[in-house]
């Protein structure tokens, strides 16, 4: 009987290219299966599944998408849990129907996806796949319905994909945000309303985009057909930046833009009662006609102070960019979101270089301190005759060459905010003694006063050295190290860490901006041990960055020390492999062991030594 249907399917969409078909000529199925038939050559009888990307595949895609997708996932996860229960997966694709960004349904209905492959780096470009709701609203640039036997290959029947193109802040067409159900009892119209849900949570999208990009510009929010149109303008009023149903309705190009155009050439409205940014004003045009009425936001700079009318930024993102792919990282964050605001003590534990000082700073911003001071010192670059006056603060007199009004001390310039002490494990056994002791009583003792200063701090400590240890041996307080260890964050090392090539790729943009890596140059940083971690490759990268020539980074520009050159770390080369192949099959042990020819007992037992999560 599947074969008799498909053998229909097949017929039915043969009879479109020769005109005589049981649907509108001029619809916009028949005129994609046309240019499927004519122009793309395929076959509508073909099995098997759409390409797929390696997971190396992925990232090199995804890269330009980052921004993108950070912005736009706030909405697609809304998204996914409005019409999870309808059974329909929700992704977002490139330009090229790539999809970077996927989730899926319940079990029952995500099984289905699972196995016919509609999920992050499938692609479903119409040349390759025919008629599909992804790849034909982005060949066309326009959102589009196309239900079950509307798809051009056989094979697809069974799905319904509702499908919106996305477009960027200069209006051109950045990708699409796809819906696809399997399930049998939804009708036609049920999609249509599914469709339209996706339609508004995608010129959503668009406006955190556009708000994201022009950020530092006023931003008119203009009615007109097309939907809302946004208009970007400085503060000589002008137009910088607008999008694509604003071009659409004002008939702006390119060249207009960049010219610096002044926008009361097409709108006029009273600039002094558009500062209040939540009051709707009445726009006209040039010649005085009615626009309608729409509102301005000023410059984020005008209103930091403000709270944001978009959707709020999850507080916790620096975390979770440092955290990046690597279990065990994200663990950790997944803990210290979880403690919230508490005043909990952490103490970070990772070699020189790791960047304990960059995550013990992106804490502090995702706490209920993030507006009060961040204070950090240094124990082991601070002598020991200067850090207890540093720490603790000292009274006027209270030593020779004491400053004439005294000093508050860090602790005390803490208040209300994070103490960080660095390479604690260098504190001298006394100072221990006084620290013990403020975090004990919440107060401070300056050097010669007569009464003690309350404080309200949060400390995090850091240290490279194994502080257990070293309070069984007595050369650091045991009962300090307890009340340091509220929380203890293992930082791995570079080349510990399962998202390692991601690391390297991200500060080489980052310190290299406008340059890229040759080959050579990246299996050289690649199989490079860095015992120096994060701060060596960034100086490496940096250096590269400015003596590379015409923009392309060679290994001859690495200045990579000869005694680097050691052998690998091969259990932390193992780990990595073992990790990499668990996310590429979705964490299915027995397909991962498949493909690392291991027994599953085996790797079971090498998951549990390594200590992976997964």
């Amino acid at each position: 009987m599947a074969s008799l249907s498909a053998s229909n399917h097949v017929a039915r969409v043969l009879s479109v290219a020769s005109h005589v078909a049981d649907v509108d000529a001029s619809s916009r199925i028949a005129n994609s299966w046309r240019r499927c038939l004519v122009n793309h050559k395929l076959d509508p009888a073909r099995q098997g599944p759409p390409q797929t990307l390696t997971e190396a595949e992925i990232r090199h895609v995804a890269e330009p998408m980052e921004e993108t997708i950070r912005l736009a996932t706030p909405e697609l996860d809304d998204l996914a849990r409005v019409l999870r229960e309808a059974g329909y997966c929700v992704n977002l694709a490139d330009a090229n129907a790539t999809m970077l960004f996927s989730r899926l349904p319940g079990e029952a209905d995500a099984r289905m996806f699972l196995d016919w492959k509609i999920y992050t780096g499938s692609n479903f470009a119409e040349t390759f796949e025919g008629t599909n709701g992804l790849g034909t609203a982005l060949a066309e640039e326009k959102p589009i319905l196309v239900h079950r036997d509307e798809h051009f290959r056989a094979q697809w029947h069974m799905f319904s994909c509702a499908v919106a193109p996305l477009f960027d802040q200069a209006g051109r067409l950045a990708g699409a945000i796809n819906i696809t159900s399997c399930r049998e009892d939804l009708e036609r119209a049920a999609h249509q309303l599914a469709l339209a849900v996706t339609m508004e949570a995608t010129r959503r999208m668009e406006g955190a985009i556009f708000r994201s990009h022009f950020r530092n510009a006023w931003i008119a929010t203009v009615p007109g057909d097309g939907g809302r149109g946004l208009i970007a303008y400085d503060d000589d009023r002008r137009i910088v930046g607008a999008c694509r149903s604003a071009r659409a309705l004002l008939s702006l190009t390119d060249g207009m833009i960049a010219s610096g155009i002044d926008l009361s050439r097409y709108i006029k409205f009273d600039h002094q009662a558009a500062r209040g940014a939540n009051e709707l004003i009445e726009l006209r045009r040039a010649d005085g006609t009615s626009l309608g009425r729409g509102h301005v936001a000023p410059p984020l700079r005008a209103r930091s102070h403000a709270p944001r009318r978009d959707a709020p930024i999850d507080r916790f993102d620096a975390l979770h960019r440092l955290a990046g792919r690597d279990p065990g990282l994200i663990k950790s964050v997944k803990r210290l979101r979880s403690i919230g605001d508490h005043n909990l003590p952490v103490l970070l534990h990772g070699e020189t270089g790791v960047g304990k000082d960059v995550f013990a700073r992106a804490i502090h911003a995702a706490s209920n301190r993030a507006r009060n001071h961040y204070v950090a010192l240094n124990c082991a670059a601070m002598p020991e005759s200067l850090i207890d006056a540093e720490l603790f603060g000292y009274e006027a007199g209270a030593f020779t060459g004491a400053r004439r009004d005294g000093s508050k001390g860090l602790i005390v310039q803490a208040d209300g905010g994070t103490l960080f002490l660095d390479e604690i494990g260098d504190m001298p056994v006394a100072l221990q003694t006084r620290l013990l002791r403020v975090l004990e009583n919440r107060e401070v003792w300056p050097l010669g006063a007569l009464k003690p200063v309350a404080v309200d701090i949060r400390l995090i400590s850091a240290t490279h050295r194994d502080l257990g240890r070293m309070a069984e041996q007595g050369a650091f307080r045991a009962d300090l190290y307890f009340r340091l260890r509220g929380m203890e964050v293992r930082l791995p090392a570079l080349r510990e860490r399962a998202d390692r090539a991601d690391v390297i790729r991200q500060i080489a943009r980052e310190e290299a901006p406008n340059c890229r890596l040759s080959e050579d140059a990246w299996s050289q940083l690649a199989a490079y041990p860095f015992p120096g971690n994060m701060r060596q490759l960034r100086h490496v990268l940096r250096l590269a960055g400015c003596t590379a020539e015409d923009g392309v980074i060679t290994d001859a520009d690495l200045d990579l020390p000869p005694f680097g050159r050691a052998e690998p770390d091969l259990e932390a080369a193992e780990r990595a492999t073992i990790v990499e192949a668990l996310r590429k099959h979705g964490g299915r042990v027995i397909e991962a062991a498949h493909a690392l020819k291991l027994s599953r007992a085996t790797l079971y037992r090498k998951i549990k030594q390594l200590k992976i999560s997964f």
